[in-house]
């Protein structure tokens, strides 16, 4: 695929366009032209982010030693480990 020239011409005329945009201010015109050249620049297309590769889960602290659970009437129950 080839990329398309830009000549004075196509710069010129987006230049002037823009000088009328802003109404007709004296003194700007390289500003305009330089604008003119961005305006007529395909943006070249970037990369696709890379993903973050995913952390390795960090292991499970175990929990400090549990108090016996409670039965509905307040009474601890024995748990059986395995």
């Amino acid at each position: 695929m080839t990329t398309p020239t830009l000549d004075d011409a196509h710069i010129r005329d987006a230049a002037y366009f823009l000088w009328l945009e802003e109404g007709q201010p004296e003194g700007r015109d390289e500003a305009h032209w330089l604008k003119a050249i961005d305006a007529l620049t395909p943006a070249t297309p970037k990369s696709a982010p890379r993903k973050a590769r995913a952390k390795a889960a960090a292991p499970a602290k175990k929990a400090a030693a549990k108090a016996p659970a409670k039965t509905a009437r307040g009474k601890a129950t024995a748990t059986a480990k395995a």
